[in-house]
């Protein structure tokens, strides 16, 4: 339930709504907006919420029907804004990210990065570890692409994004990376969103395969539930009959978790195509309807990388890319900042 505050409510009258909510069982969040204060308490407790509602300071209770709770917009009418380190996803805003599919070398990051850089990306990705479909195919470079991604984004002062496959992993990735990335394979893997929901740094979730996005938005509940509020969700293609691209990318998930939710969701057309020609054309669409960041593989010489080469954009080809969304953003309300 949703425990709205009187605008006119004190911080000691908030502070023992907050008490009373968990001497009753119920884990509290206090979401603070322009007007209201708005305290969520969740749990599979039972309370009479006459107790609640007679209380100093409280305006009305409202009930949540959806499972998600924290991630809800009823919870947190005004949008999340994701603030990495002056790159910000929500809102008003669209982050851009891109880098090559995996690390393969400290050269061909630098030559990679050093492109985006002057294309005016912030935020470089790159996979350390890599959660391959065949045992034969290169797994990544673990903790030393870790450093050299570190290394270059430093060089160009970028902020770094990468994915991170289990618990084991976590201590590494807090001390190398920006920003944490859950991929589709590991959507519903709760015990690690369970571990990651007490990091203190963004996590991108991709949307699972075969996921409904009720599935998806209850797994940012796991990655919300512990304190982690800065949550950003990725549509990256879902699985479908269609062979024509690799996955079907789903535009329209973007305006109905944009009504269901104040978490910031931003598009992924290179996984979500598979195929290099298609990524700008649907980065347009994804801009157009109001995603809050775009995320896409580049890669220095597409042709010869170890992951994913069919899929990666040539840096021209990006250069193109970042400044046609430049000019569509203002169209939808949004700029990159």
């Amino acid at each position: 339930m949703l425990i709205v505050m009187n605008p006119k409510a004190t911080a000691q009258q908030v502070d023992e709504v907050v008490k009373f909510i968990e001497h009753k069982g119920f884990q509290t969040h206090i979401s603070r907006g322009d007007v209201h204060t708005v305290i969520g308490a969740v749990g599979d407790k039972t309370i009479d919420m006459r107790d609640v509602e007679i209380m100093d300071g409280v305006d009305n209770i409202i009930k949540i029907s959806t499972s998600y709770k924290l991630a809800s917009r009823t919870f947190k009418p005004d949008d999340t804004v994701v603030d990495v380190k002056g790159v910000k996803f929500g809102g008003g805003y669209c982050g851009m990210i891109a880098g090559p599919c995996t690390i393969e070398s400290y050269e061909q990051m630098d030559e990679t990065a050093k492109v985006l850089a002057q294309t005016g990306v912030r935020v470089l990705r790159g996979g350390a570890f890599k959660p391959r479909t065949s045992p034969y195919s290169f797994q990544g470079l673990g903790e030393e692409g870790l450093k050299i991604i570190r290394e270059v984004a430093d060089k160009y002062n970028m902020v770094v994004a990468s994915e991170v496959m289990e618990i084991s992993q976590i201590d590494l990735f807090v001390k190398y990376a920006d920003i944490l990335q859950v991929g589709a394979r590991n959507m519903q893997n709760f015990n690690l969103l369970r571990e990651l929901s007490y990091v203190k740094k963004p996590i991108i979730l991709k949307r699972g395969l075969s996921s409904t996005i009720d599935e998806w938005l209850m797994s940012a509940e796991y990655l919300l539930s512990d304190g982690n509020g800065d949550v950003i969700l990725c549509e990256r293609g879902i699985r479908t009959f269609e062979r024509a691209t690799r996955n079907t990318l789903d535009i329209s998930a973007i305006p109905v978790v944009q009504k269901l939710s104040h978490l910031p969701i931003i598009v992924d057309p290179s996984h979500g195509t598979g195929l290099r020609d298609k990524v700008l054309p649907m980065s347009r669409a994804a801009a157009a309807a109001g995603a809050d960041g775009i995320m896409v593989e580049v890669h220095h010489s597409p042709s010869n990388a170890l992951c994913d080469g069919p899929q990666s954009l040539y840096p021209q080809d990006y250069d193109k890319l970042f400044n046609d969304i430049k000019v569509m953003l203002p169209l939808v309300g949004k700029q990159i900042n």
